[in-house]
């Protein structure tokens, strides 16, 4: 058995996802001066957005709702965990201030775009089928860890202060900053679309067609970015090195062992259980930041964008993709 989980596992190593990754971390560690302009990369972004967005809507406005309800609160119940997790660890370990912490988890519980798409790539690569609407969970898991992750960094502000009594922290400027983020309003404006007109042809004749080619270019520049955010991790505590290695594997398994709950009780499917594993395992790069940078001003981008794009992305891919995918071809006998 863990001969053939092995097997499995290593084979991923030859799809064009990762290879694109790990060529761009290659290319940048031996000073290669690939420059692939930021309006290029938002635009890859939003295209595939905008893809995984529509094919959520129209599966939805087809579908029956009762079928998400149960995903959807286990992926609430992610991202909120995952929130948790990093204060009872990572924000108790020697050099590690709790601000920076937990502004590092709630970016690990908030969602990457990009790797959610790579898991879906790889997943139709392998014949593995899996719910059109499975993007429609990304908000579910994302604002949830956002809102916790401020809310308690901000209650532990004012315990820090002094102050007598708690003050309330006002929870919906925190949601409509997340919402009003790049990632989150183009998802949801590809849902709405999906929703409320007939995008099928388009969807098929472009969004679906350049889907492949555009994730490439967004892996290449990932990888890129990612060796470059190494040397901002020296300048915190190693505890951060670790936690972004170790972090996405527990989450994934956190977020597979829900999906196979709701396998379980409302048939989620067996590619929906993987997604789930590997959209918990993956780290905010777009909306998260800005959002948290906002949230929580007091803490140190070197530590959670470091820890979070300079390691986490790059396990969140190049690992627990491969690992949940072999998991669940184990697990489900596919």
């Amino acid at each position: 058995m863990l001969l053939d989980l092995f097997h499995t596992f290593i084979t991923q190593f030859q799809t064009p996802t990762l290879a694109f990754l790990i060529g761009g971390m290659l290319a940048a560690a031996l000073g290669c001066r690939i420059d692939i302009p930021d309006a290029i990369y938002r635009f890859c972004v939003f295209m595939l957005l905008m893809r995984i967005g529509i094919g959520a809507g129209v599966e939805i406005r087809n579908g029956d709702l009762d079928d998400m309800l149960v995903p959807a609160l286990f992926s609430a119940a992610t991202g909120v965990g995952i929130v948790l997790l990093g204060w009872f660890t990572l924000a108790r370990l020697p050099g590690v201030r709790r601000d920076d912490a937990l502004a590092t988890a709630g970016l690990f519980g908030a969602v990457s775009a990009s790797t959610m798409a790579a898991g879906m790539f790889m997943l139709e690569d392998a014949g593995i089928a899996f719910e059109a609407w499975i993007g429609a969970l990304y908000p579910f898991m994302d604002i949830p860890a956002l809102v916790l992750a401020i809310v308690l960094a901000n209650l532990h502000a004012q315990k820090q202060q002094g102050a007598g009594r708690a003050q309330r922290v006002a929870v919906w400027p925190i949601v409509k900053e997340s919402l009003q983020g790049p990632a989150l309003s183009a998802m949801l404006l590809g849902i709405a679309i999906g929703l409320l007109a007939r995008p099928e042809a388009v969807y098929e004749d472009f969004y679906d067609l350049l889907f492949r080619g555009l994730l490439t270019v967004l892996m290449v520049v990932m990888g890129i970015e990612a060796y470059q955010r190494l040397n901002e991790l020296r300048k915190v505590a190693h505890w951060y090195a670790a936690y972004a290695v170790i972090a996405p594997i527990t989450h994934g398994l956190l977020g597979f062992g829900l999906g196979y709950l709701a396998h379980l009780w409302v048939g989620f499917s067996p590619g929906g259980v993987i997604l789930l594993a590997v959209i918990a395992a993956s780290s905010s790069d777009i909306s998260g930041p800005p959002t948290l940078r906002a949230g929580i001003p007091s803490a140190n981008p070197s530590a959670y964008l470091g820890a979070s794009t300079g390691i986490g992305t790059p396990v969140a891919i190049a690992l627990c993709i491969p690992l949940f995918l072999a998991l669940g071809q184990w697990v489900f006998k596919l």
